[in-house]
């Protein structure tokens, strides 16, 4: 017979954001929870590799301080986050721009949008900095309500010069959205837009592990088991490969898309946007400033990148330099001197020196969100059965965390229960 630690009122399958987040919602509502994860640790794509002392992070997705799941996300204090500088550097035409440095409060957008405009064009840097400006203070509500078309259409039909949108905006958009081809829906490129305008971009204090870390270890002790691999699920039990049978009142699937659909036979698994990264040691950093570089000149595969370790020390051994790049997209056969010799040009600095530590590909990194694309999917299947995850929401962290967010409120109205943190319809995904 099974026993009473083999049932709970809810089990999760997938301890990354979704799951984590939606454990959060269900044990705050007074819910027993199991959280099994086949990996090892907890975070699903939020990976971290510690090799030689430094901390390299598996895809590396970028969040953002104006994130709202992040501000209720427990466990996550105001250190736990670096940030980096306002705004962006650009490479463009063999010189870089900076955005300039900007201070918070609703004065930051505006400023900020100016700032990506900076160069001799006044009416160019005017043009751009009222668009996003705008941008930073528009509604949810009404980005959704927009006329839906590919972001890079959608970039070239609002009257910027096209010299501002290829020279700051697309390659900024395909940083954020992992997208080099702004294939992406106009109103997720918004989002992401807005996002970046309001708050800063950071990366947990550590490696991208601590995030999905800290929530796990928030949680009642018990409710997250590791190494556990589920071979098949119903809404009334879960059958395990090594931990026998888990009894429940209701499941959530949270795991990636495809392995959903393999518990869950006739959901749909998406298109992806294949990532990679690449991460060199250097003695000496090539940049002593905690700040995002876009290669606005396409010269090679590298779409952004960054001294890491400026960004976050822990993230390397002392006098060490960790440089983090990333591709987009399928990665060249001669990967490694390609990047080189691209990032010798970003930097200005010779690269023949340098030590690759490690290449990390996931073909299927980021679910991709072409239009038209619903930034809201049902996460309810049917009473007592759930699924939740970036490809239900936005494609990005937020994403992942709000979709575990309205799994958990979804099973909380079937079970006539209050949510514990209500939340608004509409929430911002990014």
């Amino acid at each position: 017979m099974l026993s009473t630690a083999d049932h709970a009122d809810v089990v999760i399958v997938g301890a990354g954001l979704a799951g984590l987040s939606a454990a959060h919602q269900l044990t705050s509502a007074g819910l027993t929870v199991r959280v099994l994860e086949a990996a090892p640790q907890v975070g699903g794509r939020m990976a971290t590799d510690q090799v030689d002392g430094f901390r390299l992070d598996r895809i590396g997705q970028l969040l953002n301080t104006s994130y709202p799941e992040l501000h209720r996300t427990p466990g996550l204090d105001p250190g736990a986050l670096r940030r980096f500088q306002p705004g962006v550097l650009v490479h463009s035409g063999g010189r870089l721009h900076r955005t300039g440095e900007v201070r918070g409060g609703a004065r930051s957008a505006l400023t900020r949008a100016r700032a990506l405009a900076s160069g001799p064009r006044p009416l160019d840097q005017a043009r751009l900095g009222a668009s996003l400006a705008r941008l930073a203070g528009t509604p949810t509500e009404r980005l959704l309500a927009r006329r839906e078309r590919p972001a890079l259409e959608a970039l070239t039909a609002r009257g910027l010069p096209a010299r501002t949108v290829g020279t700051f905006l697309r390659p900024l958009l395909s940083a954020l959205l992992s997208d080099p081809d702004l294939t992406t829906s106009s109103r997720c490129a918004d989002l992401a837009l807005r996002g970046f305008a309001r708050g800063r971009l950071c990366v947990p204090a550590g490696g991208a592990v601590t995030l999905p870390q800290r929530m796990a270890a928030a949680l009642p002790p018990g409710t997250v088991r590791t190494g556990v691999r589920v071979k098949d699920a119903s809404i009334s039990r879960v059958l395990t490969a090594e931990h026998g049978e888990f009894t429940c009142r209701s499941l959530v699937v949270a795991t990636g898309a495809r392995a959903a659909a393999e518990l869950l036979p006739g959901l749909r698994v998406p298109d992806f946007h294949p990532v990679t990264v690449l991460h060199h040691t250097a003695r000496v950093a090539p940049l002593s400033a905690p700040v995002l570089l876009l290669d606005a000149d396409r010269s090679g595969p590298v779409s952004h990148t960054a001294v890491m370790s400026e960004v976050d020390p822990s993230r390397a051994p002392n006098g060490r330099a960790l440089i983090t790049s990333t591709v987009l997209g399928a990665p060249p056969d001669d990967l490694d001197r390609r990047v080189r010799r691209q990032l010798s040009a970003l930097y200005g600095t010779g690269t023949t020196e340098w030590e690759l530590l490690a290449v990390r590909h996931d073909p299927e990194a980021v679910p991709a969100m072409p239009p038209p694309h619903d930034l809201r999917r049902p996460v309810r299947l049917l009473a007592g059965l759930y699924v939740c995850g970036d490809h239900r929401d936005m494609s990005t962290p937020q994403g992942a965390l709000h979709s575990g967010h309205r799994a958990a409120h979804a099973i909380l109205r079937d079970l006539g229960l209050p949510p514990a943190h209500p939340t608004t319809r509409l929430e911002a995904a990014a």
